[in-house]
Order: structure tokens, then C-alpha cells, then sequence
């Protein structure tokens, strides 16, 4: 690992990993530039992300091409109707000593893909919520510490789809970020058949390491917010609450519960790492917008109004701001 003698010095060469992570990438992935910013920075953020939209829009592949490329440990689990929470944390086993050992179950990796989070029953996806806030799994009065860092990258297919489950609000709450996918262009779909069809498909590299990883999220943390940014973030949540002296009158016309604190803390911290790829040592409001939409949508509730008239989220947060 490089090691740099200030934070302007680490900063530069955090926007070099960055732009490297990215290449390495887009060897795998046609397109979706977006989508790929978003993920690397709820990681650099030490967040969880939440991959939505319709099956066959290589969510899967995204994630498992950038696991490979941060030099991490990488678990999956395929979320179905019949999984139980045992099979994620793992459980108890008699042994031939007749005493009981602990296994541990695939959540301890530096990241899991919870593939398909919304196939499985409420009962297993709840088995997540500890992990994703604690970073450690209680088993039979036990807590083990899972690995430093943790990252939970989920995809969902949209609800509307039948088979699905929607994921509890307190659930939705630790994840970072939604991140929904749209097709491709079709000059994008072209050069996808293109990649596809061929006899060896391009591979991505590991081009970093856990350590340095950990050292650029704690890079992240020192960065310096002026308290008018801090203000705007948490005005800017408060306006999501319906009944409140400071609802947006379009929340109140739309929305039944609004975003909580964590809503804030991310979008303060979102705001921080954008800044810092964008050659910025301190956040202004574009960052906080540039992270807006993707922290808030999956944190509001809507009511019978917005569900009459066909608005989603992401067209709310969108009228809002």
C-alpha cells in the first residue's frame, strides 16, 4: 500500500483509484457509469447499497466484478421463498465431542451480495439487520464481529413483480443508497452482445487491497463540512416529513412518513466523498444533491394520494427537489 504523508496527497491519489477502479470496470460492464459511481462511493463510505430493477440487467455482475477489483472477500447469498436466517448467520452443529460449535454462515465476508433480498421471506431478511448496523451477528447469546470493512450490496426486482416481498422500512433504512437501473441505450446493448457472444469474455484485475480501502474511508471521515452544508442536509430531510413546520408542500400532498436521522448522516457523508472525487476538499450543497435522490427515495412512505395518481419515489424526491 502507498502510503502518503498528508490528505491532499491521499486525496489525489484516491481520485487515481477511483478513476482506475472505474476502467477496470467498464472491461466487464457496458455503460451503467452512473450506477458504478454510486456503488463505489457507498463503499468508500462505509455504506450498504441497494441494487433495483428488472432481471437481466447484469446487477449481479456489477457486483462481483467490483468485489474483484477491491482485492476483498466476496460471499453470495440467492435469496428464494424456502431460505432461513440460519442459512445467512450461520448456526450451531452437535459435535462428535457433544459440544456445541458454531459455523458460520456466508454473511462473514468483506462483502455479500444478497442476490434477489426481496425472493425471501420478512422472517430472513430480517437476519440482516443486525450485520448491516452492528457489523456482528448474535448466535445463541454469542455475537461474533464480522470482517473490517462489511458491505452488504443488494439487489432487488421491483415489487410490482410477482413472487417479491417488500423489504421492511427499517430494513431499507441501512441501506445507503437505492440505486435503480434502467436498460441500456442500444448502442450499449450492441456492444454488450458484442462482449457476450464471444469465446473468452474480458476479466477485471484486483488493482487494490483491504488495507488501503480502509485507509481512504477513514480519509472520507476527516473531511471538513462547513455548518451551513450540515444545516441544508438535515433541512433538506426534515422537508420530507409530512405534519412538520418544515414539510415541502409537495411531501405533504405525497408522502405518509418521511426520512429519519440516518437520512441526514448520509447524505453528509455522501456529500463528503463526492466532494473529494470531484477535486473538492470540503462539501457545498451540488454534492449534497448529487447524492440526494438516491439516500431519500427508499426512505419515504407514500400515501393513498401518490399511489392513486402512479407517482414512485424517485418522481417525488424528483418534485421535491
Amino acid at each position: 500500500m502507498k502510503s502518503y504523508t498528508n490528505d491532499v496527497e491521499a486525496t489525489e491519489g484516491l481520485r487515481t483509484l477511483y478513476s482506475q477502479l472505474k476502467a477496470e470496470v467498464a472491461k466487464v460492464i457496458v455503460g451503467q457509469d452512473e450506477v458504478v459511481d454510486k456503488i463505489l462511493i457507498s463503499i468508500l463510505c462505509k455504506g450498504h447499497a441497494l441494487l433495483i430493477g428488472v432481471p437481466g440487467l447484469a446487477k449481479t455482475l456489477m457486483i462481483t466484478t467490483i468485489a474483484k477489483t477491491l482485492g476483498l472477500s466476496f460471499s453470495r447469498i440467492q435469496f428464494t421463498p424456502d431460505l432461513m436466517p440460519s442459512d445467512i448467520i450461520g448456526t450451531e452443529i452437535l459435535g462428535e465431542d457433544r459440544q456445541f460449535r458454531y459455523i458460520k454462515g456466508p454473511v462473514f465476508a468483506h462483502i455479500v451480495l444478497a442476490d434477489e433480498i426481496n425472493r425471501t421471506p420478512p422472517k430472513t431478511q430480517s437476519a440482516l439487520l443486525e450485520a448491516m448496523q452492528e457489523r456482528e451477528v448474535s448466535v445463541a447469546g454469542q455475537t461474533h464481529s464480522l470482517p473490517d470493512p462489511f458491505f452488504v450490496l443488494a439487489t432487488q426486482n421491483p415489487i410490482e413483480q410477482e413472487g417479491t416481498y417488500p423489504l421492511p422500512e427499517a430494513q431499507l433504512d441501512r441501506f445507503m443508497f437505492s440505486i435503480w437501473l434502467d436498460y441500456p441505450s442500444t448502442e450499449e446493448e450492441i456492444e454488450i452482445v458484442k462482449r457476450t457472444t464471444v469465446e473468452k469474455m474480458p476479466e477485471a484485475n484486483v488493482i487494490t487491497s483491504q488495507e488501503e480501502l480502509v485507509m481512504f474511508q477513514n480519509l472520507v471521515r476527516r473531511v471538513p463540512v462547513n455548518d451551513n452544508i450540515l444545516k441544508y442536509a438535515v433541512n433538506l430531510t426534515a422537508k420530507t416529513r409530512p405534519g412538520t413546520a418544515s414539510v415541502s408542500p409537495v411531501a405533504d400532498q405525497y408522502i405518509a412518513w418521511g426520512a429519519g436521522p440516518r437520512s441526514s448522516q448520509y447524505l453528509i457523508l455522501g456529500a463528503k466523498c463526492h466532494a473529494l472525487l470531484n477535486g473538492k476538499y470540503s462539501p457545498d450543497i451540488e454534492d449534497v444533491h448529487a447524492v440526494s435522490s438516491n439516500v431519500l427515495q427508499h426512505r419515504i412512505v407514500k400515501n393513498y394520494k401518490a399511489e392513486a395518481e402512479g407517482l414512485g419515489s424517485r418522481e417525488i424526491i424528483a418534485k421535491m427537489l
